[in-house]
């Protein structure tokens, strides 16, 4: 017997020393747990890991406050920092809480976190955390954008306006002058040159040659 435990002993120390070297190397549990966008049916769990920690993963453990459903939730290869929880039931309590996985096992069960989903009927509340909600921020900015552009063709279609108006009272002007010259050309002369005979002389009036009265004796 002396000799089983003098065997057996050696191992138990290796074994606890590598327990407590997975233990020293496990990450340590997420903090500031919350959850967000509630809905009938779903909601969003976040979280937050301590800096300079390697976590390739996280594991959620979900159930219902009367303990007629528990659900458990794991994925590796992600840094991921939330989660969306769906099939959940209609105005119904849970209880979540979240664990980081590293490269030597699983941190401890972060700290209990309570919520309640809504009714059908139910309206998300003006002061819930649905800020970060990624379709009402789109729909925002859709919104904004398609105000921006039409506030851009309404001023481009008053440049165009002005534009054209500008033309057209120029080219009344520039059109108004035209038939000013036209009538001025077109006036008869109010001096009469003097008529000239084909030669280049100027004409004479003709005198009448005096008679002779022939007298006979």
């Amino acid at each position: 017997m002396a000799r089983v435990s003098a065997m057996i002993s050696p191992v138990l120390v290796l074994f606890g020393c590598d327990l407590c070297l997975v233990r020293a190397n496990r990450p340590p549990s997420p903090v500031n747990v919350t959850v967000t966008q509630l809905k009938a049916n779903s909601a969003t769990v976040s979280w937050d890991v301590p800096e300079g920690d390697v976590v390739i993963g996280y594991a959620i453990l979900q159930q219902r406050q009367d303990g007629q459903m528990q659900r458990f939730i794991r994925e590796v290869n992600t840094t991921n920092r939330a989660c969306v929880l769906w099939d959940l039931a209609e105005d119904a309590d849970y209880i979540i809480q979240v664990q980081s996985i590293g490269l030597y096992g699983e941190s401890q069960a972060s700290k209990r976190v309570h919520f309640r989903t809504l009714k059908e009927t139910d309206r998300l509340p003006s002061n819930s955390s649905n800020q970060g909600d990624i379709t009402m921020e789109g729909l925002d900015k859709d919104r904004q954008l398609q105000t921006g552009e039409i506030i851009i063709i309404v001023a481009v279609l008053l440049m165009w306006a002005a534009v054209i108006a500008l033309f057209c009272r120029q080219y009344d002007i520039i059109k108004d002058n035209d038939s000013n010259n036209n009538k001025e050309k077109t006036k008869p002369s109010s001096e009469h040159s003097t008529p000239e005979r084909p030669s280049g002389g100027l004409l004479r009036s003709k005198k009448k040659s005096p008679s002779v009265n022939i007298i006979e004796v």
